[in-house]
């Protein structure tokens, strides 16, 4: 039997807290190198980063994606918006595909307009449709124009003033 205190006992408690050290610093490795996000298929290119494959799984929402996201597919889902912001950490992502989703084309659409027009990616612009509003049903979110877009009141970024203005001028 152990006794409090004796050398014995300091060395396991110490090995314990140790172990407990190590499996934090794992834990916290894998969370930082890139989860695969429920109920989504992942898969590794060759070292580079991960391809993960959402397509068809009935999603409302974009899941949260790790940053070594390289090939992003959300087709066919029921995604109707993608909040600001939300794929500005994928710095390496070569393609996506978010199309036959029912996107909502009222002001809050522009975020995933201006993502997909500024990455250099393969993707699917021609199946990326509106569905809502009436105004902009089915019409390609690439050829989305500030005309079509109702009742953005709120302050925008400069880019996204310069496309309403753009827009309404022709």
């Amino acid at each position: 039997i152990w006794q409090e205190g004796t050398s014995t006992m300091k060395m396991f408690k110490a090995r314990i807290l140790a172990a407990a050290g190590c499996c934090m610093w794992v834990l916290l490795c894998i969370a930082h190198a890139g989860i695969c996000p429920l109920p989504c298929v992942c898969t590794t290119i060759e070292r580079k980063g991960l391809a993960i494959d959402c397509s068809s799984k009935r999603l409302k929402e974009v899941p949260d994606l790790p940053h070594n996201t390289i090939r992003l597919y959300l087709r066919n889902n029921s995604l109707t918006t993608v909040p600001a912001g939300w794929f500005d950490h994928l710095h390496h992502i070569l393609e996506v595909d978010v199309s036959v989703n029912p996107w909502n084309c009222d002001c809050h659409i522009l975020y995933l307009k201006q993502w997909l027009e500024d990455q250099h990616v393969t993707h699917n612009h021609a199946n990326v449709r509106c569905m809502t509003p009436v105004s902009a049903g089915m019409k390609p979110i690439s050829q989305l124009t500030g005309n079509e877009i109702i009742g953005c009141r709120r302050p925008w970024p400069i880019s996204c003033q310069e496309f309403f203005r753009r827009d309404r001028k022709s």
